[in-house]
């Protein structure tokens, strides 16, 4: 991957606020992979006492647009399909791990899951992307990092 639009990235999602906002962390980035994880909260809850499915796509959300715009490229959602398979406890990481499939020259499709500490498949995700002619808006102006 190259480096100068892995720090770019990075240092964008560190900015993000709504990524803040969640708790989303992005802790391993590579070449149409990436890891983000996040510790849910108890404003996490949904009327159940459980983590709100919302959150949870949130979290495999940023995984997907990290992974997708990893090659520097910009990339946007056109579909993203979510299976909920278990009810993540509280008090525990969950971690979303996005991997891209097959990449062409207009889409790409990847593969994400979302685990807690120990392994229990939490949500898994199939997600299209559209892949825009242009580069990263904040490649072109250092000054937009």
């Amino acid at each position: 991957m190259d480096e100068t639009v892995r720090s770019a990235i990075m240092e964008r999602v560190s900015k993000e606020g709504y990524a803040e906002k969640l708790g989303l962390k992005l802790v391993e980035l590579s070449s149409g992979r990436a890891v983000v994880e996040m510790m849910p909260q108890k404003d996490d809850e949904n009327i159940f006492g459980m983590v709100h499915g919302g959150a949870i796509f949130s979290l495999m959300d940023e995984a997907f647009q990290v992974s997708c715009n990893s090659h520097g490229r910009m990339a946007v959602a056109l579909n993203v399909n979510v299976t909920f398979h278990a009810p993540p406890p509280f008090g525990q990481v969950l971690r979303a791990e996005s991997k891209e499939r097959h990449r062409s020259k207009k889409t790409a499709t990847y593969h994400i899951t979302v685990t807690d500490e120990t392994g229990t498949l939490i949500a898994s995700c199939q997600a299209l992307a559209y892949r825009k002619k242009e580069p990263l808006p904040f490649l072109a102006d250092p000054s937009t990092r």
